[in-house]
């Protein structure tokens, strides 16, 4: 009769063949420290233990920093700040309402200038035209002239004397 097969040890391995060697293949061991990011050591509900990919756990996020108070240099700058500007901006609106007005009288000054100017000149020029004691220059003429009207449009009538 026929017998029935049996395995020698000699026989070549077929790993993880259930007909011929119902063992399980031996997977290597990895440490804990050689397992990749993402990747861990899990027991799943039928107590099998095996690799699986993992969900990355969030770090917490720092605390926030505690708020600085504001320097008092800065809120002086910031109260400032408008301030300075509208008081720019008024000053310039003054100017340009004014600059007519700035106008007339520099040029009112400067009539004024040359009204001093000839007052303080003339005598000094008359002086040297005339000379000293009347030696070099000719005698003085005297014209008088009497104009008369009768009227507001009335025709001017006059006579002319010279001495």
């Amino acid at each position: 009769m026929h017998e029935p097969h049996r395995t020698s040890t000699t026989a070549p391995a077929r790993y993880g063949d259930p007909i011929y060697h119902p063992t399980a293949v031996q997977q290597p061991v990895l440490l804990p420290a050689e397992l990749p990011p993402g990747v861990a050591m899990v027991t799943l509900p039928n107590g099998y233990r095996t690799l699986a990919y993992t969900q990355p756990t969030a770090a917490p996020a720092p605390a926030p920093a505690a708020a600085q108070p504001v320097p008092a240099w800065a809120k002086t700058t910031a109260l400032l700040a408008p301030t300075v500007g509208g008081g720019i901006a008024a000053a310039g609106f003054g100017i340009s309402y004014a600059a007519p007005g700035l106008i007339a009288m520099t040029d009112a000054l400067w009539a004024a200038i040359a009204l001093i100017a000839a007052g303080t000149l003339a005598p000094l020029l008359l002086r040297t035209t005339r000379g000293t004691g009347g030696r070099s220059a000719a005698p003085v003429q005297h014209v008088t002239q009497h104009i008369t009207a009768s009227g507001m449009f009335g025709r001017a009538t006059g006579t002319l004397n010279n001495r």
